[in-house]
């Protein structure tokens, strides 16, 4: 496959005010994962367009702290969703009215999360089985702000009711901007394949006139290439592949413009990363809930290093940034 036979695929995008060059590498939100620091990083490797982690419309208008926090922006993000969710229609029209307040470039409603303190209260992907709540909300978020509204959601509640050809249209009536679509129905969670047949229906209804971006099991450029190339989205999302990865969207770029895959981040630059990932999530929340949080990172940061896991059980119980540092020091000494 050459370079140029890639590149005739990658057309501009234009989703609200927003227009991309090229069609875009989206990172996907993740709770305790899409926070600031991590989203400059993904932008800064290439991401076109970041997420924050998903806001309970609740927290939101009861001022909780944490869901206050998650509305933080900087400007190197941009362009960025706040993304929502919650089950009650004007707590989600409320807190989208706040939402609108932090300027983000789109605001994204989450009919998508599987898990079950989410779903199990009619949230999330459990809205799958209340369409016309869903379209409620929707057309209310739309009406009530000035700028982009977005979705995320799922094929459907469980495999029997995979309604995601219809869900998709009605959506697009209440006027949303563009529609991202997991390829799994929420009984799934995230287990198995994700299913790319109905995401492409979807985008090739003659009906679907707004960008439809892709989402699961998008993890380099071979796999990002053939969603584009088999399903015609206008758009893929990126999402467990990143964590600690923040290098997958400048991955998939050059796959898609060369045909050639990147050869891996040397362990220098991994660690000069890292660091800085560190240093900015200290800043942002605190040194104790930093520490914990990047946690979740480091596996991916160092994959693929040999006899690696003393050194990884040092990362993963350093309490202190002083401990932290101390190991990352010891891993360049050994390593590099």
């Amino acid at each position: 496959m050459t370079g140029r036979g890639i590149s005739d695929m990658l057309h501009g995008v234009q989703i609200g005010g927003a227009l991309f060059p090229h069609r875009p590498l989206v990172l996907a939100p993740m709770e305790d994962i899409t926070d600031p620091p991590f989203r400059r990083l993904c932008r800064a490797m290439g991401a076109d367009w970041v997420y924050t982690e998903f806001i309970s419309a609740d927290g939101l208008i009861r001022d909780a702290d944490k869901s206050l926090r998650k509305l933080d922006i900087y400007p190197e993000e941009r362009p960025v969703s706040i993304q929502l969710f919650g089950a009650r229609p004007d707590a989600m029209v409320m807190a989208a009215k706040m939402a609108q307040g932090a300027k983000p470039d789109f605001i994204d409603i989450n009919f998508g999360c599987p898990v079950r303190k989410v779903a199990s209260k009619g949230a999330g992907s459990g809205m799958m089985n209340d369409v016309p709540k869903m379209v409620d909300i929707t057309r209310r978020i739309v009406q009530a702000v000035d700028i982009p509204v977005t979705v995320k959601t799922r094929l459907g509640f469980d495999r029997r009711q995979q309604n995601i050809v219809e869900v998709a249209e009605r959506l697009q009536d209440c006027g949303i901007a563009a529609l991202a679509i997991h390829g799994r129905t929420r009984c799934q969670l995230y287990r198995g394949a994700a299913d790319w047949t109905l995401i492409g229906e979807v985008k090739n209804n003659p009906r679907m006139h707004i960008p439809v971006i892709g989402n699961g099991d998008i993890r380099d450029g071979p796999s990002a290439e053939d969603a584009f190339r088999k399903f015609g989205v206008d758009g893929i999302m990126v999402g467990r592949a990143a964590i600690g990865n923040p290098w997958v969207f400048k991955e998939i770029r050059h796959y898609l413009a060369t045909g050639e895959p990147l050869p891996p981040a040397p362990l220098k630059e991994r660690l000069t990363v890292c660091r800085r990932h560190v240093e900015m999530s200290v800043q942002w929340k605190g040194e104790r809930t930093a520490l914990f949080e990047m946690r979740k990172h480091y596996c991916q940061y160092f994959k693929g290093i040999p006899h690696f896991r003393p050194y990884r059980l040092q990362l993963v119980t350093a309490d202190t940034l002083e401990d932290l540092n101390r190991a990352l020091d010891e891993i360049e000494k050994r390593f590099c």
